[in-house]
């Protein structure tokens, strides 16, 4: 019987003679799609096998045996946090770190002022409340006396209140400038705009319990869980004579399994979103859910197409291991080319980077690249190579995956209603996300960026960008680049801001 996914209709099925084989990658015809194992269609599909000529061979059963390092995202998968979940939908809460600094947006101060409104994004001031210090980088605050200047010890200020007409913060001075030693406030200095503020821990008076409570509002990602499901019917007639076959039931079986796993692999990267709704026979109307793939989860992407160096694997750890949502060890699954060109940098000048092959808690053996920011282990991806991202990957945090399942993985064993023949079945309702901001994905295919995905590009050049530059593009620079600014020195970052046709500069404050 033949169901229609659209109508939910039934159909006999006619044979039409010789099963279509299509060819496996390898380019021998061993793929039979939609086919029952049973010995007619053996018998068809391989050119004139049958009962009375079948011949035993010999069986490299290990040919056959699926390996777990051709699908590493699902082993990773299969490792990581599980959450039992009731429902196919699940909103998937991606908290960020809390903010450590925000930005001024025009001077303030240096007008012998006691009390001044720190002028920042509307945003930015519900940050900023009573009580909190706050450390003022770039401006020098001042001795005890409040006479001199203390260079390199910078202004410390205390939010009063919030200013009436808007949500910024009513500032005084810790370190201030004083007109007589015995004032407990000084005047505050001049503080220009794009200053950085560091927010510090509030300061409470001598009986006070009670400060404004902050208010977190995680916002959720909505994941769809995908069922996947796998069915192999073998004839009784078919089973009876395995030992006759070249191959077993076992062999077909392992086969099977892991061409469903390789398939799940790829989705698990790749897939996109979906909820729609089909008809069944005899059960209504009932929801397809689709998963959405790990590569359109991550939020920054780090264009890479062209030849690695020592000092951009170095400036790719700085990124990694230097943000808020720090993990232990970053796990790089990597596309064929980016592998190849990350084996191929030419360590000699840079004795300090150690260079190392070693098996990891997976299990897998990997090159380990050691660097002052952390460690970087890098694996071969084989499924990046069949989706067109060999030279992509993606740097994974140690224990940032969470696992969803509705139902865990399963097999069942039927008879066919019916007929001499048993149906064996695999069935998973999973998904899996990533968790924390910590994970980039390298694009060596020079693609579009995804919607609200911040892109950085890694820049060894003295010359400021021209080609290829977009709104709001962010350039780590690998060495100083005076042409985009005099100030534009290596490990920043820059941020390209179009006015026209024109690429104007700012510098990239905080993390990214």
């Amino acid at each position: 019987m033949v169901k229609n996914i659209a109508t939910g209709m039934e159909s006999v099925a006619v044979s039409t003679g010789t099963p279509t084989v299509a060819p496996g990658t390898s380019g021998q015809g061993t793929q039979v799609g939609g086919e029952a194992a049973t010995v007619s269609a053996a018998a068809a599909a391989s050119g004139g096998m049958s009962d009375a000529n079948l011949i035993g061979t010999a069986v490299d059963e290990e040919l056959f045996r699926f390996n777990s390092e051709d699908t590493p995202l699902m082993n990773l998968m299969l490792r990581a946090k599980r959450v039992n979940v009731n429902s196919p939908e699940v909103d998937h809460y991606m908290i960020d770190e809390a903010r450590s600094s925000v930005v001024t947006v025009d001077d303030c101060g240096g007008m012998s002022r006691g009390y001044v409104v720190l002028p920042v994004s509307e945003t930015d001031g519900s940050l900023l409340r009573p009580y909190t210090t706050l450390l003022v980088k770039g401006v020098s605050g001042y001795d005890a006396e409040g006479k001199n200047p203390t260079p390199g010890k910078d202004l410390m200020l205390f939010v009063t209140g919030q200013d009436s007409t808007s949500t910024s913060p009513v500032v005084r001075a810790v370190n201030g400038e004083k007109t007589n030693p015995e004032d407990e406030f000084g005047n505050i200095p001049r503080i220009p705009a794009g200053t950085t503020v560091i927010i510090l821990a509030n300061s409470l008076y001598e009986t006070q319990k009670e400060v404004d409570p902050d208010l977190i509002l995680p916002k959720p990602t909505r994941i769809y869980l995908q069922k996947r499901g796998m069915n192999q019917v073998v004839s009784d007639y078919f089973e009876s004579q395995k030992k006759r076959l070249p191959f077993s039931k076992a062999v077909i079986a392992e086969q099977a399994i892991a061409n469903f796993k390789v398939r799940g692999n790829r989705t698990l990267w790749a897939g996109r979103a979906g909820k729609f709704k089909v008809s069944v026979a005899k059960m209504g109307m009932q929801y397809v859910y689709t998963t959405e793939g790990l590569r359109w989860q991550f939020k920054r992407e780090l264009q890479e197409p062209g030849k690695w160096t020592v000092e951009k694997i170095i400036a790719l750890a700085k990124m990694f291991f230097t943000g808020e949502d720090v993990p232990k060890s970053a796990m790089l699954l990597a596309g064929k080319n980016l592998l190849e060109s990350i084996q191929k940098i030419d360590y000699s000048k840079h004795p300090e980077i150690q260079i190392s092959t070693k098996v990891n808690s997976v299990g897998w053996t990997v090159t380990n690249f050691h660097t002052v920011f952390g460690d970087i282990e890098i694996k071969r991806e084989p499924t990046l190579d069949r989706l067109g991202w060999s030279n992509s990957g993606a740097l994974i945090g140690d224990n940032r995956l969470v696992h969803y399942v509705y139902a865990s993985e399963h097999s069942f064993k039927d008879r066919v209603e019916g007929e001499e023949a048993t149906r064996n079945g695999l069935l998973i309702w999973d998904a899996v996300a990533l968790k924390g901001t910590c994970h980039v994905w390298i694009d060596g295919e020079d693609e579009a960026p995804a919607d609200g995905v911040s892109r950085i590009v890694l820049w060894d050049s003295d010359k400021a960008p021209e080609q290829g530059v977009a709104d709001g593009m962010i350039f780590c620079l690998t060495e100083d680049c005076p042409s985009i600014s005099a100030n534009a020195k290596s490990g920043q970052m820059w941020k390209a801001v179009m006015d026209g046709e024109t690429v104007k500069w700012q510098i990239v404050k905080g993390e990214v």
